[in-house]
């Protein structure tokens, strides 16, 4: 089952520096996760000066309890980068790109 998540960063003063200090951990994190089949796609959001202020990511697990245990471990969740989380279960279709082409 597909979950769209939007998170969103911090907005104090040491929220970038705390980005940066978990990135490494998150980066490991988030491979295992694509490595067991659990991520479909994800990034950072960025503000018109295009720095980083969230992420979206698109999961794939089985139950919305499992997106919660996923996130209670999550690197930016723990160390205090995300401020809010939307999490929307999400009925996925074929990706844009494959219909283009499929088209063309």
């Amino acid at each position: 089952m597909a979950f769209a998540i939007i998170a969103r960063d911090a907005t104090d003063d040491q929220a970038m520096d705390r980005r940066m200090a978990a990135r490494d951990d998150h980066f490991k994190y988030m491979d295992r996760q694509i490595r067991q089949g659990n991520m479909i796609y994800g990034g950072a959001m960025l503000d018109d000066n295009g720095a980083m202020v969230g992420s979206i990511i698109i999961t794939d697990f089985a139950t919305r309890g499992e997106v919660d245990s996923w996130l209670k471990d999550e690197p930016y969740m723990t160390q205090k980068v995300w401020d809010s989380l939307e999490i929307t279960e999400l009925k996925t279709g074929k990706p844009f790109k494959a219909m283009v082409k499929s088209v063309a």
